[in-house]
């Protein structure tokens, strides 16, 4: 899907995704040898936007399965449309032969495919976002193994159905747990963090229209300064863009101590947060015990 590196980037840039020559490097690495790519990270650094912006930079429609505990392969694979077998079933003309009844309700008709087998199956091109893997059970791990190794899936009552085109697959994690080596082995790893305030400033200019640079410079510093606080959640690039046109929409032309103590629930969601972040930066925030 890319030509290069350098490629991946401008592409990347014109939806508004800027990525820097290791972030680049590692997604055309990835397409060009075919390999899926784990994206790791704290939450809030673009790892699920890196999978919209590769699909939106390439012309593919995304297929995103989110994980969560509890996520088994009836809800990641495929499952079986149970209630309108039933119905075919009953409506089975008396003295038909069990077999052909059986090859009728396990045919195509009756199966429900979920994302991963969604993903295996199309012709066009595609990008299979797994978002959140570190939160599924060690069991969904095994079967994105054996779906990832080889690009298919093997289904009892209709046989194998292997990838016509393989998908682009990107795999995200919050390192809540650490994923097995047999995991990762399969993938190409990309750790992302919290940009530089300069790379976050660009990202407000590029993100929020009609913002002053001069304000951009100040918000990115102050969230900067936040995030090296003892916080439950540091405030993410989404937060700072939110807080940038929350600053637009009240008309603020500079980043004052008003503006943050009315303000900071934006980026802080947390009171434990907010009375921190008051204390360090001298602000009297009502409302705060």
């Amino acid at each position: 899907m890319f030509a290069s590196p350098e490629d991946v980037r401008s592409r990347l840039a014109e939806g508004e995704y800027l990525a820097d020559g290791h972030i680049a490097t590692t997604v055309f690495l990835a397409d060009a040898l075919g390999k899926p790519l784990l994206v790791e990270g704290p939450a809030g650094v673009g790892k699920t936007e890196l999978a919209k912006a590769v699909a939106a930079a390439t012309g593919a429609d995304l297929v995103r399965l989110q994980c969560y505990e509890g996520l088994d392969e009836g809800r990641a694979l495929y499952e079986w449309n149970y209630r309108k077998q039933l119905l075919r079933i009953q409506a089975t003309p008396e003295g038909q032969d069990w077999s052909d009844t059986h090859d009728d309700i396990f045919s195509d008709e009756f199966l429900l495919a979920r994302p991963l087998l969604t993903a295996i199956r199309r012709t066009e091109p595609t990008v299979l976002l797994i978002d959140e893997t570190d939160k599924t059970d060690v069991e969904v791990e095994g079967l994105l193994l054996e779906v990832l190794s080889d690009y298919q899936v093997t289904i009892p009552e209709l046989g194998t159905v292997s990838a016509i085109r393989r998908p682009f697959v990107v795999l995200t994690s919050n390192a809540t747990r650490e994923l097995s080596e047999a995991l990762k082995r399969r993938c190409l790893y990309l750790y992302l963090d919290y940009p530089t305030p300069e790379r976050e400033r660009e990202i407000v200019l590029a993100q929020v229209p009609g913002i002053t640079e001069a304000l951009a410079e100040q918000l990115v510093r102050t969230v900067a300064t936040l995030r090296a606080l003892d916080l439950k959640k540091s405030p993410s690039i989404a937060e700072t863009l939110d807080w940038a046109r929350t600053l637009l929409a009240l008309q603020a032309d500079t980043l004052d101590e008003d503006a943050i103590a009315r303000t900071l629930g934006v980026v802080l969601k947390h009171v434990s947060d907010q009375n921190r972040a008051a204390k360090e930066l001298g602000l009297p925030i009502a409302g705060l015990g």
